[in-house]
Parts: C-alpha cells; structure tokens; sequence
C-alpha cells in the first residue's frame, strides 16, 4: 500500500532520538529540582546562617539573574561550538557548584555558587530545548518537546516534596547534595551517548553589545518584578526604577538589532513570522495565568488548610498526574494538528480546573480539589508545549538558538510577572487588616480571578498560532 505524504506524523520516534531527548531532560532535572527545593529552605538558611531575610533571599535572586544574562550568551555559543560539549561542561559547573553550595561556610560563599550555578543552569535549559528540536526535525517537534517538558511538569510538584522531606530529616545541605548521584550520571550518558552537534555558524560573531543587552534588560526586568513580589506593591522605587531600566534598554537593544539585522542575537525579523510573535506574547500572558497560580496554591493550602510543607506538596500531586497524562497526547496532536487548537482546548480546561479556586474554602472536600488539580493540570499541560514547539515552526537551523534565547527570556519575564501580580494582588487586600481566614480566602479568590481573566485573553495571541488542519 502506498503511504500518505502525512504518515511521518504518526510513525514512532527513531529510539536513538528518543534516547537522545531523555539524556539531554536528565541533565536540566538538576536546575528545575534545585530551583522549587530552594524556596522552602530560606528559613533553615536564615537560622543557619544567622542572617537576615533580605540578604538570604540574594541566594534565589543572585541564580535568577545569573540565569536570565547567561541566556543570550548560550545563544550565541550553540551556533559556534559543538552542543555535545557545551551541555557536558554545564552540567559539570552545575554540578561542582552544587557541591559547594552544599559545603558553604558562609552567607556569601553560598550566594557566590549560586550565582555561578544559576549561569550554567541558564545553558543548560536553554541548550536542552535548542538541541533538542535540532535533533527532532519539523514533524516531531511536538512529541520531542512534551519529553523536554517532563522536567518543567516534575520540578515543581517533585521539588518541595523533596525538600520538605530533606529538610525534616536531614539539613539543608542536602539539597545541594541531591544533585550529585543525577549529576554524575547525566554527565556519563552525555559523553558516552549524546552525539556531536554540529555548530550551524562557526563564523558567527561574538554579539557582545547585543548580549550585554539584552542580558542586562531582562535581569533589571526580572530584579524590579521580584521586588515588587516581595514588597507586595509596583510604586516601590527600586521596583519602578529597575522595571523603566529594563524597557528603555530593551528599548535600546531593538534599535540595535534593527542595525545589525540577521547578526543580532535575537534578531527582529523572527518577529515577522505571526506564530513567533504569538509565542512571544503567548508565554509571557501564560506566566501569569497558568504558572502565576502555581505561587498561589501552595500558600493557598498552608494559610487558609492549615497544611504543612509536606501535605501541601501531596495534595498538588493529582495537578502534576494531569499534567504527565496530557504531555504525550499534547506532543503527538501538535504534530498532527498544530499548535493552535492544541492549545485553545488545553485553556479551555486550565479555565476549568482554575475558576473553582475562586470559591474553595478550608470547608472544601479534597476529594472535589484533587479532581479540580488533575483537570487544571491536564490544561496548563497543553499550554506551553505546544506554544514552544511552535516557536520553531518555519525556522531554519541557524535561527533555532536565537529562536531559544527569545522564547527562555519571555518564560523567565513572565513567570516573574506572574509571580508578583497575583502576590501584590493578595497582598493588597489584606494590607492593613487583621489576617482572618475568611479575608485571606477572599485575597487569594482575587487572585486566582486575575489569573481567569488574563486566561480568556490569552485566547488572542493563541488564533494566531500555526494550524496544519486548514493546510490539508
């Protein structure tokens, strides 16, 4: 029988590039674990370390920002130099620095590894996605991408589980050293199993004023949204005066990359193509309703349920059950379909699981709430996948990595966003008020409505997304 033209949709994956694909999500399960397991560790750090709040939180805010400036640099650095050995040699920093951000002796040695640590899990997570749809090719890109998103899905439901454990029976320490026996497996597989990934562009120029940047944008950008998290309120000073840093130089970097054109980093005419932009405005809209809840429903269970560390990251399993059993159909109908209206019926669901939470109470049955997770989870699955597998829809090899440099920045801007606009929204309502329960149940129903609301318009940038239906 003759095959169809479209059969390659539905022929397995080669084994070898599935095997690639997991080698590469071992190594970045590093970054994701220690990133969720962190948070809960700041008061054991503070006792620890006997040091402030303030000065405990530079060891998030010092890996964040490493993080967000090293992203430009890996885009240039994929195109020059074989991806087998840039992924090897970040996990070998990631690694290290996890060994001694675990033996730190003092506040400022441990936010000194952090900071290196944060830079090579900016590679790391950049790299897996590059490398990975470099590998795939165009009509597998779904399915390899929902296998890049298993760490993304696992970190954090997984993360403060495991460290909630750690820090009950062992100390904090251990969550540093938790990465080792990863590590160095992930290490071995890469050099003996991952192949050499050829360099697209040896000749390609080192873009020092566009990485500065377009590094230093999205760092003020990310510092000022955090403040603003963490002081619950966008008229701080320092919020407003790293938030206007942030635009005029990003401002600055697109008048830049309009002179420099195809040798900018990230250049401008990737924003042509209508899916690219999409994504764009896409993921930054899905920071705050999809991921933006995330910060919500934790606080959530401990505040108004009374629940521990422990038992609020149990009962956000059934969320990250939803979201595995999605990720492979997601994967194999965005191949199929598209990402368009894989997406619109995966913010149809995330809409469903999320519009209950505007009435939950401590009274509410778990039973309904982990029904309500497991359905939420299926939706927020299908949500960022394909929005990131279309991204590269119609890119040639040597704009996928600067494809990756727009796409890492946008999540790590929104999700910041997301972060602080539902924290200052809850914040606000019980500014000045005595903290009961039913007033901190209304603040986080305020919340999670932000976070319906900005779903339903999140519906625009997604028409705009790739549909392979229509072309058949």
């Amino acid at each position: 029988m003759k095959k169809n033209k479209n059969d390659s949709e539905f022929e397995p994956i080669p084994k070898s590039i599935i095997n690639i694909a997991w080698i590469l999500v071992l190594g970045a399960i590093m970054p994701l674990l220690d990133s969720t397991m962190i948070n809960i560790a700041i008061k054991s750090l503070s006792s620890g370390f006997s040091s402030g709040l303030d000065l405990i939180q530079w060891v998030i805010t010092g890996y964040v920002l490493s993080m967000a400036i090293s992203v430009p640099l890996v885009g240039w650095a994929v195109q020059r130099y074989n991806g087998k050995w840039l992924m090897i040699g970040a996990n070998i920093v990631f690694l290290v620095t996890s060994i001694a951000s675990g033996l730190s002796w003092s506040i400022g040695s441990l936010i000194v590894f952090r900071i290196v640590q944060g830079a090579s899990a900016g590679f790391i997570m950049t790299l897996v996605t590059t490398l990975c749809v470099a590998v795939a090719g165009g009509d597998r890109m779904g399915r390899m991408m929902s296998t890049v998103g298993i760490p993304m899905v696992l970190g954090p439901i997984l993360g403060p589980v495991i460290g909630a454990v750690i820090l009950q029976f062992l100390s904090w320490r251990y969550i540093f050293f938790v990465n080792v026996p990863i590590g160095i497996i992930a290490i071995i597989l890469m050099v003996l199993k991952l192949p050499d990934f050829t360099p697209v562009n040896v000749k390609a120029k080192f873009d020092f004023i566009g990485i500065i940047l377009l590094g230093g944008s999205s760092a003020s950008l990310i510092y000022g949204i955090s403040k603003a998290a963490k002081s619950a309120t966008f008229n701080n000073g320092t919020t407003i005066g790293f938030v206007v840093a942030g635009i005029v130089i990003l401002a600055v970097y697109m008048i830049y990359a309009a002179i420099k054109k195809e040798q900018a980093i990230l250049p401008l005419h990737l924003f042509q193509m209508k899916n690219f932009s999409a994504v764009m405005a896409g993921l930054f809209l899905a920071g705050i309703a999809t991921n933006g809840p995330m910060l919500l429903l934790p606080l959530f269970f401990q505040n108004i349920k009374g629940f521990s560390v422990l038992n609020t990251g149990l009962i956000l399993i059934p969320q990250g059950i939803g979201m595995l059993v999605a990720r492979p159909l997601v994967g194999r109908l965005t191949d199929k379909a598209g990402a368009r209206y894989v997406v619109l019926v995966s913010l149809i669901l995330a809409i469903v699981g999320t519009i209950p939470f505007v009435f939950f109470d401590e009274t509410s049955s778990l039973i309904v709430v982990s029904i309500v997770l497991t359905i939420r989870g299926m939706g927020i699955g299908g949500v960022t996948i394909p929005m990131m597998t279309d991204a590269y829809t119609g890119m040639e090899k040597q704009e996928i990595a600067q494809a990756s440099v727009g796409t890492r920045i946008m999540q790590n801007i929104g999700g910041a966003f997301g972060s602080a606009v539902l924290a200052t929204v809850v914040s606000l309502w019980i500014q000045g008020k005595v903290p009961t329960i039913p007033l901190m149940t209304t603040a986080y129903h305020n919340g999670f409505m932000l976070a319906l609301v900005l779903s339903f318009v999140l519906f625009i940038p997604t028409l705009f997304l790739t549909n392979k239906i229509s072309k058949k």
